[in-house]
């Protein structure tokens, strides 16, 4: 079957709003510091950003969960300064609220840009694998996905659109899928004052994630090998 050609208007929006994202990021100080933090993996610079910045911070949290459509860094860094700014429900239901937005734009470019442009943006290879198992797997594929913190959050959501997932499939798995690991993250960051790695309950976190990790994979394959049967 032909892959369906993404209209020119389509692609002047996508592009556009990559411009108007780097633009954002670029104008705005506090913003463009957070976010070379946030891409060097340094959770304490992002959290410093966010905790001066009062009630203007939950606005950074929300801008960096936008960017993460294009820029793929450690997403679990904004989930841990997130925690440490605001405590842990008020944080976690600010992230959820992030990555659910965040996800919805990557769903809809993947459904209106269609593959080809994903294909160039992303490799080929890599992004068509990625389709095909959602495309097979259909909500326990999308699930498992969300489980595995080394696929790319914002890679899963542009699949899912390019796969035609549809809109309450993409909203539910990705809530339900994402919200244990966010909670693990914005966890470890309400900890991070006072973090020792012998604390009851940040064992009990690590044994969680490996569980959940170990979760994903297996329904990943079983799900891949389930549909191929």
């Amino acid at each position: 079957m032909e892959t369906p050609r993404p209209s020119l208007a389509a692609v002047v929006a996508t592009l556009v709003g990559v411009a108007l994202l780097a633009a954002l990021v670029l104008a705005i100080p506090d913003l463009r510091g957070a976010f070379e933090a946030a891409v060097r993996g340094d959770t304490a610079e992002v959290r410093s950003r966010v905790d001066s910045l009062g009630l203007a911070g939950p606005l950074l949290i929300l801008a960096l969960a936008l960017v993460h459509t294009v820029v793929f860094y450690p997403a679990e860094i904004v989930d841990a300064a997130a925690g440490f700014a605001y405590g842990f429900f008020p944080a976690l239901a600010l992230m959820m609220v992030g990555w659910l937005a965040s996800g919805f734009i990557c769903w809809a470019v993947g459904r209106s840009v269609a593959r080809p442009l994903l294909d160039r943006w992303f490799g080929g290879e890599r992004f068509e694998r990625v389709e095909a198992r959602i495309e097979r797997g259909g909500a326990t594929l999308l699930l498992a996905a969300r489980l595995l913190p080394i696929l790319p959050f914002s890679l899963v959501s542009y699949a899912a659109g390019a796969a035609r997932v549809p809109a309450w499939r993409f909203a539910w798995t990705t809530l339900l899928g994402y919200l244990p690991i966010t909670a693990l993250a914005v966890y470890f960051g309400t900890r991070l004052e006072g973090l020792s790695l012998t604390d009851p309950l940040v064992l009990g976190s690590a044994a969680v994630l490996l569980a959940l990790l170990a979760s994903g994979h297996w329904i990943m394959r079983r799900g891949t090998t389930g549909a191929a049967g």
